[in-house]
């Protein structure tokens, strides 16, 4: 007897090896399954402006990255000395307007170079509840810690939803041929909006994206939601707040998504790559010299044999690692 509904995840016709770059753009599930790729040294881009969470949000990113629109002070916002973009994660904040600037415009800069040669574009929708400055009249990204008091909010429909990407599907399908546009609903509840209101948003978001789906036959849909919400469906793989999955429910999500989009190979070597990142992060506190020693020569024996496998792969972090410990 089965005692779990298990989703079951159609191999991807297309699939992405260490020579496809990946951009991932939206809610937590873009930070935690891109990290997963940095693990393992694949070429990735996560949000180029941060995380941000909802459609108009993510495609607002998409739009500075696409149009080469240039930020000027005049697009920044100061709050007690601190200068900001609404359009942007607080980590592009600073007391100096220049080195926001800076940020924001180089990363966009690289964000529109990797987009150019990607393969993939991973867009994550995390809630259809926005925030609207009352100033501007504009959709943010984020409030910054802004007293609610200078924003209203509310609840994009499926309609808006689905205009605007849309248009967005035909513009990045005009501009990238081969870019593949894959949704995915984050798991995580906004659990300020309420049981019924997370739930409400999450109907909007899979309403929508099920009908850009109808639309376009080149895009995809990765079921990260219904993971978590029907097949992992204990409080055993929840994080501590009880809203974020658990590492265990997070490992296995990269296990759906891995055996959907890699090979065998890709698999295999994702993993012997990832196993050199962790022991390269491991802070050694016992063992001799010699010990140590051995384990770094073993270690960068590896690394050798691994870009000599993957020629694309850079290990040059590591390698500098386990060279310092050789002179223990």
């Amino acid at each position: 007897m089965d005692f779990r509904t298990v989703i079951k995840i159609d191999p991807a016709r297309v699939k992405i090896s260490y020579t496809d770059p990946v951009m991932f753009i939206g809610s937590c599930f873009s930070a935690s399954i891109g990290k997963k790729f940095e693990a393992g040294h694949m070429p990735v881009m996560i949000n180029p402006s941060g995380t941000v969470y909802n459609p108009v949000s993510v495609c607002n990113t998409l739009e500075t990255i696409t149009s080469g629109k240039e930020y000027k002070i005049t697009d920044l916002h100061n709050y007690k000395g601190s200068w900001l973009s609404f359009n942007h994660y607080t980590d592009f904040s600073s007391e100096d307007p220049d080195e926001v600037l800076y940020k924001i415009n180089t990363e966009a800069a690289k964000a529109a170079d990797f987009l150019s040669k990607a393969s993939y574009l991973f867009v994550t929708f995390g809630t259809a509840r926005v925030f609207i400055r009352k100033e501007s009249g504009k959709i943010v990204s984020n409030c910054h810690k802004i007293p609610a008091s200078e924003f209203t909010h509310k609840l994009l429909t499926v309609v808006e939803v689905v205009q605007l990407w849309k248009e967005q599907l035909v513009k990045l399908s005009s501009l990238f041929p081969r870019l593949k546009v894959v949704f995915t609903v984050s798991p995580v509840r906004h659990w300020k909006d309420g049981a019924h209101g997370n739930q409400v948003s999450k109907a909007v978001l899979l309403l929508a994206t099920e009908e850009l789906l109808g639309q376009n036959t080149d895009t995809g849909y990765f079921p990260s939601y219904e993971i978590l919400m029907d097949d992992l469906r204990d409080y055993r793989y929840y994080d501590n707040d009880m809203l974020h999955p658990s590492q265990a429910a997070s490992d296995y999500v990269w296990e759906m998504f891995t055996g959907c989009y890699f090979d065998e190979k890709t698999k295999k070597l994702w993993n012997e790559v990832a196993a050199v990142t962790r022991a390269a992060d491991h802070i050694i506190k016992t063992g001799s010299a010699s010990a140590i020693k051995d384990f770094a020569r073993a270690m960068l024996d590896k690394i050798e044999m691994l870009e000599k496998k993957e020629h694309s792969l850079r290990l040059s972090g590591e390698k500098e690692y386990f060279n310092r410990l050789l002179s223990f």
